[in-house]
């Protein structure tokens, strides 16, 4: 038996009589042979131990650098991993060492790798990462870079792309933030890729929609997980201080207006909002005038809570507060970030800001130069701000997962380092549940206060 890589699939010239032929094997009348996904490459060899292997032909890699000395409960990830066939998924908060694990995994398989990761920011850590840390040149995917090497680090979106071409180039699969991977266009990498070795990094595996539950058979099971609570001594000490705003009167005046649009509106039609895809099913009813008035004011009443003038009050006295410390600003939407950047002149990074610029403020920020930015989403997943000790979230969705990645943004070690997260929340809006529902299982909450 004789198996071949093939644009995503493994074809297999003809199957032994004496094995019985798994339900992902098919006959392609084409070519008159059998066909599988690249994914099931491996499960293939387990089955026929004995074929003609024409799917890899790359040597063992060698790294002239040590990987970095793991803690103890990195090593025990990888142990799990590794009694797993080398497949699986790991969990651990942000700023507590994934990367850490991923590069051991590579330095200990020392076979071609592959790393995928959501953002080209994440992508250029990785490279950096990898390349002190290894001592060997890493390719990239993404960024318009096309460079592929024996390690090499790509875009989620590049590893899809290249997926046909590339698909018998890596043995080793390593996907940060894997829980991206669950997306519809996504999964396509893992199907496409014959890497029998697989690592899953991420610090919010499980998704609103439960998708997550779909990599398993791509990637293996969960292997090993941690929580804060569980790793105080490895992260910065942290504080999360809930801050109810009250709006004025003309806030509140609007605000309880567009809301009882709204609310009127879903108890008429007896609408139910419990989940992700009840709201989907509410913007497809606005299609009509009455169900646009709803959606509307559904809009304008959220944006009056996430806009309290009150809340901008209460920046400033962070700012001033925390005058010499590095300060993430974090909103839900780009018009607040700017409004914010206008009125405390400081940078906004946000999904407009162009890639070089964004670099620059990152670089500054490093350096010192510059120690406040106001941001949207984009710093909420994998970006490295090692030394920001200061959060204050102006408005965010109901995520748990986003909650997390934006207190992982400051609690990296350092020295004496004491972080704080300060979490505005209007009174009498929807943002205190919102707040209740993105907190749970967050360690540490200190007690409410209020401003006006």
């Amino acid at each position: 038996m004789k198996i071949e890589f093939d644009q995503g699939t493994v074809v297999i010239d003809s199957w032994p009589h004496s094995v019985r032929m798994p339900e992902y094997v098919h006959y392609d009348s084409r070519i008159d042979k059998y066909r599988a996904m690249a994914c099931f490459y491996r499960d293939i060899m387990i089955l026929v131990p004995d074929a003609d292997d024409h799917v890899f032909q790359q040597p063992k890699l060698m790294f002239s650098h040590p990987p970095p000395e793991l803690r103890g409960y990195q090593k025990q990830a990888l142990s799990m991993w590794e009694s797993n066939g080398m497949r699986g998924v790991v969990v651990l908060p942000t700023a507590t060492g994934k990367t850490h694990i991923g590069i051991e995994a590579i330095s200990r398989i020392s076979e071609s790798s592959l790393v995928v990761a959501p953002t080209i920011e994440l992508v250029q850590q990785w490279r950096s990462r990898l390349e002190s840390s290894l001592g060997v040149e890493i390719g990239q995917l993404g960024g318009d870079i096309r460079e592929v090497r024996d390690v090499t680090v790509s875009t989620y979106d590049s590893a899809y792309l290249m997926g046909e071409k590339l698909g018998n180039r890596f043995k080793f699969l390593l996907a940060d933030e894997v829980h991206h991977m669950a997306s519809e266009q996504y999964s396509q990498i893992a199907k496409m890729y014959a890497s029998p070795y697989r690592l899953g990094l991420s610090a919010t595996y499980e998704r609103s929609d439960g998708l997550q539950e779909l990599l398993a058979p791509y990637f293996g099971n969960k292997v090993f997980e941690m929580g804060y609570e569980e790793l105080r001594d490895y992260i910065a000490g942290f504080e999360i201080r809930k801050v109810q705003i009250e709006l004025s009167d003309q806030e509140e005046e609007e605000y309880n207006r567009y809301r009882n649009i709204f609310l009127s509106y879903i108890r008429r039609y007896n609408i139910s909002l419990k989940g992700q895809f009840d709201f989907q099913n509410f913007i497809r009813r606005s299609w009509n005038r009455e169900g646009r008035e709803a959606l509307l004011a559904w809009r304008k009443s959220r944006q009056i809570a996430f806009n309290a003038r009150a809340k901008l009050d209460f920046v400033r006295y962070v700012l001033s507060r925390h005058r010499n410390e590095k300060t993430l600003i974090f909103s839900e939407d780009t018009d607040t970030a700017y409004m914010v950047s206008k009125e405390f002149l400081i940078p906004a990074l946000t999904y407009k800001t162009p890639g070089k610029e964004r670099k620059m403020y990152l670089d500054y920020f490093k350096q010192g130069k510059i120690t406040k930015l106001s941001t949207s989403r984009i710093l909420d997943e994998g970006v490295d701000v090692p030394d920001a000790s200061v959060a204050v979230i102006i408005s965010g969705s109901g995520s748990n997962r986003q909650f997390k990645q934006r207190l992982g943004r400051i609690v990296r070690p350092g020295s004496d380092k004491q972080a704080v997260m300060y979490e505005l929340v209007a009174s009498g809006t929807g943002e205190s549940g919102t707040s209740r529902r993105r907190s749970k299982g967050v360690p540490n909450r200190a007690s409410f206060s209020k401003t006006k």
